[in-house]
């Protein structure tokens, strides 16, 4: 399932793979930063980041059992959403597919385990849609936005239940 995302990913990066002009809107548009992430160079260099991490701060060898996951956690964390939020967890909105909330794994995953809130209003950019769902990305997001790091179209100052902010282009 992962390396049909990664090839599916791979050829709407490199224009092979057409996306329907629904799935685009509101999409931000960085393309150094796609160029950097999809580069050869910065996967090595992530995990050179990660096994210098562990040299410098793991306490005992025991420790450098976690670096496979480490390395692979993007992958792991794609896996855990795209399997367990359709299969376990809670519905907040009736949808035409198996999207679920994972609550206790949301601290984890920053916004993302909020699947059935994510597949109702997949532009929105908090995914918490009651009190007690913290998105804990959304105010990271404010924060870019603040420093015109991104662009925000809009944002409800009220509630985000009743309009959905939504990342412009």
């Amino acid at each position: 399932m992962m390396w049909r995302s990664r090839t599916f990913t791979a050829g709407v990066f490199n224009n092979k793979i057409e996306i329907e002009e629904r799935f685009l809107k509101n999409l931000p548009d960085w393309k150094a930063f796609d160029r950097i992430a999809n580069n050869w160079i910065s996967r090595v260099a992530w995990i050179g980041f990660y096994i210098t991490f562990y040299i410098i701060f793991a306490p005992s060898a025991w420790w450098y059992l976690l670096l496979p996951i480490h390395i692979t956690m993007v992958a792991f964390h794609g896996a855990v959403i795209n399997w367990f939020a359709h299969k376990y967890g809670t519905i907040n909105f009736k949808m035409k597919n198996t999207s679920r909330n994972l609550y206790p794994l949301d601290v984890f995953l920053l916004g993302e385990a909020y699947h059935n809130n994510h597949h109702k209003t997949p532009s929105a950019v908090n995914f918490g849609r009651h009190w007690f769902q913290v998105d804990l990305l959304y105010p990271v997001l404010l924060f870019m936005n603040w420093t015109h790091i991104i662009r925000i179209n809009k944002i409800n100052k009220h509630s985000n239940v009743e309009l959905e902010p939504v990342i412009a282009d």
